[in-house]
């Protein structure tokens, strides 16, 4: 028998209320995360990756009015009360933040920012959640535990203070931790250090991971499916062979072609995506990536694609992810 998705998100919208107007910063997004996996969520700044993060904790801003439905763990986040989140967050569901530095305060040492949470969550004492503080720093492969605890954030590294904020985020065993471009304030080595320590992580303790990234080289090593977003919307999901080998969204294809491979010679130019995404202040007619797109239709800007199959799997949000896919078949151009 088949477990049930850890997490479920069913038409989830977002609107911000803002002096220029109406932001609708998620339009419809709809997801499953099943225990144990690692889904990456890929797309470029401003597509709402990070307000769909805050959404599943139920960090909204005042002028923010969601609706949908987000289940977790038979919970539904959307309808929780403050006093509900507040127990979920840091408890059940967790946060990696991308600039470590300011995910602490500066304010305090390592030692009281790591043992906060396990004393309000957990009701440790102060000597257990010490303890715990140690074991979270040796787990995330954080040398001298002892001095760290007593040091302030601006006396470690980025990648140090990445993992602090790794083992803050770790600190009451939740089920579901979200990383928000975890490696993006990051040099090249210690991203590849960090990557990493999330996949050893993930099989030692048996983490479920939503990874938010714009770089598609970040998600090919980490995650075993892969969601593509596109103005507020997911656009085209699947395994990461679906989508890196045969995308059936153009967005999803245009992003690839985007990124360098080993295989990309020395000085060669990476194709550009034309125009830029559409402004979330103003309405869409039609699906939202056509302005950009070489195979758009006079349907396209008339009609927004739904989401549907294409293959056992994998789902894409075009009217033209047949000729994608399979460019040569008989009444389909190049």
């Amino acid at each position: 028998m088949t477990a049930p998705p850890l997490l479920s998100v069913r038409d989830l919208h977002l609107h911000f209320t803002t002096p220029e107007g109406d932001v609708h910063a998620l339009r419809g997004v709809d997801l499953d995360v099943m225990p144990g996996e690692c889904l990456g969520i890929v797309g470029e700044s401003g597509c709402g990756k990070s307000q769909l993060l805050a959404s599943l904790m139920g960090l909204w801003a005042r002028s923010a009015a969601p609706s949908g439905v987000i289940h977790f763990a038979g919970q539904d986040v959307t309808q929780a009360s403050p006093r509900a989140l507040q127990a979920l967050r840091g408890r059940r569901i967790a946060m990696v933040f991308q600039d470590p530095m300011t995910a602490l305060n500066p304010h305090l040492t390592i030692g009281r920012q790591l043992t906060e949470g396990v004393r309000h969550h957990l009701h440790q004492t102060a000597a257990e959640a010490r303890a715990r503080a140690l074991e979270l720093l040796h787990a995330v492969h954080l040398s001298d535990a002892e001095r760290r605890l007593r040091q302030y954030p601006h006396e470690l590294s980025g990648g140090m203070r990445q993992r602090v904020v790794i083992a803050m985020a770790l600190a009451c065993r939740p089920e579901l931790l979200l990383a928000d471009e975890p490696t993006t304030a990051l040099d090249v080595t210690v991203q590849a250090q960090i990557l990493a320590l999330l996949r050893e992580l993930r099989a030692r303790f048996g983490l479920t991971i939503l990874l938010v990234t714009h770089d598609l080289g970040v998600i090919a090593q980490v995650a075993d499916r892969v969601a593509v977003m596109y103005a507020g919307r997911i656009v085209e999901h699947g395994t990461l062979a679906d989508v890196f080998t045969a995308p059936a969204h153009p967005y999803a294809q245009a992003l690839r072609l985007a990124s360098p491979t080993l295989d990309t010679a020395r000085g060669a130019h990476l194709a550009a995506i034309p125009g830029q995404p559409p402004d979330l202040a103003q309405p869409i007619r039609g699906c939202a990536f056509a302005p950009r797109c070489t195979l758009r239709t006079a349907r396209c800007e008339q009609e927004s694609p739904a989401l549907a199959e294409v293959s056992l799997g994998h789902s894409a949000a075009c009217f033209h992810s047949d000729q994608l896919r399979n460019p040569m078949r008989p009444g389909n151009t190049e």
